[in-house]
């Protein structure tokens, strides 16, 4: 079977929104010498996505507000089957934010699911 989730990444990070992402890359990159791992700029030149190593742990952070689902907490988390996931994930009351596809150049397949506070939970499988 193939990977699921990209080598030496762990399961669950936290996924900031950022006004500044910029700012926040040199901040992690200076106090904590995170590392660079991937970078998604959209057409304009802004972020649209990065994903930073700190020691053993994966920090993702996606650049500016561009709708209402720029606001509260996001969590990704790597899982062997999105699909079945997903399903699962509304089978106990969450509700869908984005069905699972793959949208980026990357090698994920994406879904999202809002819990009952809010919380929007990227799940994915490489």
């Amino acid at each position: 079977m193939k990977d699921w989730k990209p080598a030496n990444y762990n399961s669950v990070s936290p996924y900031l929104i950022c006004r500044d992402a910029e700012g926040v890359i040199a901040f992690l990159t200076a106090a904590f010498k995170a590392e660079l791992l991937r970078r998604f700029d959209r057409p304009d030149g802004s972020l649209m996505h990065a994903e930073l190593r700190i020691d053993d742990s994966i920090v993702m952070l996606g650049g500016g507000a561009r709708t209402e689902l720029s606001e509260g907490v996001h969590i990704h988390v790597y899982v062997r089957d999105v699909e079945a996931v997903y399903e699962r994930a509304l089978k106990a009351g969450g509700t869908s934010v984005q069905e699972p596809v793959r949208k980026r150049a990357d090698d994920d397949r994406r879904a999202g699911v809002s819990d009952g506070s809010g919380n929007i939970w990227w799940i994915a499988t490489q």
